[in-house]
């Protein structure tokens, strides 16, 4: 005796429901998939690229020091080297003093709750108790 296969339009929607719902956790898995190969490349380019921002930084705290050097010899030519020092030291303690007390007045200004994300979960709470009553 000889079995029929079935068509795809003598199936069950028993099996269609099942077949949607393999091959749903098929396209899942393989877009996780994707998101991890993608993520991974991200990540290992972001790391090199903060890596020299390191190295950059480094350079640049270099650049700093010589320069400061240059500034107090050349002030040295017209003060002591002590005085030339010391007010190359001060302007710069000026500055960062400044810079400080200026980013630390801005950082107490933000609220570290997340309020639009907060806002958005009362907002759902308040539709989902509707729907259910």
């Amino acid at each position: 005796m000889a079995t029929q296969q079935m068509t795809k339009d003598d199936r069950s929607l028993g099996d269609l429901f099942s077949t949607l719902a393999a091959e749903t956790g098929a396209l899942v898995r393989q877009e996780v998939a994707l998101a991890q190969v993608e993520l991974t490349q991200k990540a290992t380019k972001a790391g090199k690229n903060i890596g020299s921002l390191a190295v950059g930084g480094a350079i640049a705290y270099l650049a700093v020091l010589a320069i400061t050097a240059a500034l107090i010899i050349g002030l040295s030519y017209l003060m002591p080297a002590w005085l030339a020092a010391a007010l190359v030291g001060i302007v710069f303690a000026a500055v960062s003093y400044f810079m400080i007390s200026s980013a630390l007045t801005e950082l107490k200004k933000i609220s570290p709750m997340p309020e639009q994300t907060a806002q958005t979960i009362k907002e759902d709470a308040r539709w989902l108790k509707k729907e259910m009553s």
